[in-house]
Parts: C-alpha cells; sequence; structure tokens
C-alpha cells in the first residue's frame, strides 16, 4: 500500500488535528496513538506521526520517549514499505517496537475495508 484511502487520511489527519488542539497531554497522546495505527501501513503518514510524538516528548522533557521516538523515526518509512509493523502499536516508547496490540473497536472497521 502506497497511498493512504481517502476516507482513512480523513480520520488520520482529523486525530492529528485533535492531537495539536487537544488542551492537555494526556488527549494529545492518545489522538496521536490512534493516528499511528491508523498510518502504519503508510511511510509518509507513519513517519510524519513519529514526529509529532518526537515533539511531543521533548516538549515534555521525556528524554525516554523522546530517544524512542528518534529510532521509530528512522524506520518507520522503511517498515512501512516493507509491510514490517506490528498492527494495533501504539507507537510510543513503552508499548515497543515490535509488540502487535489490539486495535480499537472503533478503528477496526476502518482498517479493514476494501481501497
Amino acid at each position: 500500500m502506497s497511498r493512504m484511502p481517502e476516507q482513512l487520511r480523513t480520520l488520520y489527519t482529523a486525530e492529528m488535528t485533535a492531537a495539536r488542539h487537544s488542551s492537555d497531554d494526556v488527549r494529545r497522546w492518545r489522538h496521536l496513538e490512534r493516528a499511528h495505527i491508523l498510518s502504519q501501513p503508510y511511510p509518509w503518514p507513519h513517519t510524519r506521526n513519529h514526529l509529532a510524538m518526537f515533539t511531543l516528548a521533548l516538549r515534555q522533557r521525556d528524554r525516554r520517549e523522546a530517544v524512542g521516538q528518534v529510532v521509530r523515526i528512522l524506520l518507520a518509512a522503511p517498515g512501512s514499505a516493507l509491510g514490517r509493523y506490528p498492527q494495533g502499536n501504539t507507537g510510543r516508547t513503552s508499548a515497543g517496537l515490535m509488540t502487535p496490540m489490539q486495535v480499537p473497536e472503533d478503528l477496526v472497521s476502518m482498517l479493514t475495508r476494501p481501497t
């Protein structure tokens, strides 16, 4: 998959926008995590998501998360392009780099729709 389907892109963009405009960091992370799940198969959106996570980690002065995001920034595009990513993973350092996770129920149908 190289191009994100329009409906998926709309939801991804909404999550990224909500992350930018959320009133607290807990909500920002939640929106970025959801955007990450949606973006995993697509190299540029996946990388862009990790850049946003890196920026938030820096703003919070969370060194561990920031370093973890640097690693993920480097691996996001190649992993997406090769189809090597853990489905449902939230993209956070605490989630583990290759740990698959359960996809939130409301996102499952978006990820399984034919393009």
